[in-house]
């Protein structure tokens, strides 16, 4: 009887693990129309190859490269959590950097991973999206570390890009840290909430570089810009319920290659790339000048990049147009966060050729709207 009851309990922990952790074989959802596109591909490079995922409603939408954010964690299973309009308006190619989600190997060389690196992985990506689909410029957007990546590719090689799309724009990270900081902590003392303050009061960011780098990788900063409503997402109040846990069930990847997502996660944080981003670039300084359209996608409650520091720099920068979007109940990833507007701003910004000039009063028209 007790051997009975025991295969009783491994077969229901074994069925269990299963659908809470689905296997699969990394099959990408079907393409939702004849026309459409929904597939993984590989690129050769001169580094080796790179895995890439295309998704679009029809192969005629213009192409959109997304550098991701993190490094480390897919961009993909943002679109995976919170779909977008991006496949309807765009042929969108998601792509991990090297190291990292699909493109991770325990090989991997981490001294390697250089921001140089990262741009030419980026102008690879690019040539080839140009060649298969026909095009003399692809749309390129970043998402926060990736707004990094993608803004020095732009910088570097804007005769390849017909419009830069800005998605919680990284400017002065360490100036980001410290308001997010100061209004995290403001935030604690008001509610006395002396567990977190005491948590808060260890990390002394501005004068101590241990102590800054210590509290920028560490739990209690994602922990408190989620529970804040502050953080990747509005809605979003952990990063284990929110996406830890929905990762280990995405079938865009097998359950070897979900666990390669935290295995290439950890090791991006001694990247020399992920480095350059956060503690030597600033956007200010670094490029305050761009040779194509700019588009800037702000979160109206993104303290991650913050908010106030994308509209400056917006402001700052100088472009043969620009334009921002407020998104008034997004954090960190507005696109994903707030479906109905990104609709209409990626319809707009559709639009931006080569030789069409933004109008401002469009834009601002439209963020009053």
């Amino acid at each position: 009887m007790i051997k009975i009851t025991l295969i009783v309990i491994v077969l229901l922990l074994v069925v269990s693990t299963f659908f809470v952790f689905p296997p699969s074989m990394g099959s990408l959802p079907k393409a939702e129309t004849e026309a459409g596109i929904s597939e993984k591909a590989s690129i050769k490079t001169d580094a080796g190859d790179l895995n890439i995922m295309l998704f679009s409603k029809t192969a005629a939408n213009p192409v959109l490269l997304v550098c991701g954010g993190g490094p480390g964690i897919p961009q993909y299973l943002l679109e995976y959590m919170y779909p977008s309009a991006l496949p309807e308006e765009f042929t969108v190619c998601y792509w991990d950097y090297r190291g990292t989600g699909l493109n991770y190997s325990k090989n991997v060389d981490s001294s390697a991973m250089t921001s140089d690196r990262y741009v030419k992985d980026t102008v690879a990506v690019t040539d080839y999206l140009a060649e298969r689909f026909s095009c003399n410029k692809i749309y390129i957007m970043g998402h926060s570390f990736g707004t990094y990546i993608a803004l020095k590719t732009v910088q570097a090689h804007p005769d390849k890009y017909a419009c830069y799309l800005a998605m919680s724009q990284i400017t002065d990270q360490k100036k980001s840290e410290y308001l997010a900081y100061d209004y995290m902590k403001a935030c604690y003392e008001e509610s006395g909430n002396t567990k977190m303050l005491e948590q808060f009061e260890k990390y002394d960011i501005r004068n101590s570089k241990d102590d800054y780098e210590n509290y920028f990788f560490s739990g209690i900063r994602d922990k408190a810009m989620h529970s804040l409503g502050i953080g990747t997402a509005r809605n979003m109040k952990s990063v284990i319920t929110g996406i830890f846990l929905p990762s280990l069930r995405c079938k865009a990847y097998t359950q070897a290659q979900r666990i390669r997502i935290w295995k290439g996660k950890m090791a991006s944080n001694t990247f020399p790339v992920t480095s350059d981003s956060h503690d030597k670039f600033n956007a200010f300084e670094d490029v305050p000048k761009v040779e194509i359209p700019v588009v800037f996608l702000v979160g109206k409650y993104d303290y991650t990049c913050h908010f106030s520091l994308q509209q400056k720099y917006y402001e700052d920068l100088e472009a043969p147009s620009k334009a921002i979007y407020i998104f008034e109940n997004s954090a960190h990833s507005p696109i994903y966060e707030e479906y109905d507007t990104a609709k209409r701003v990626l319809e707009e910004t559709k639009e931006i050729k080569e030789n069409i000039e933004i109008t401002l009063s469009r834009f601002e028209n439209f963020c009053k709207s």
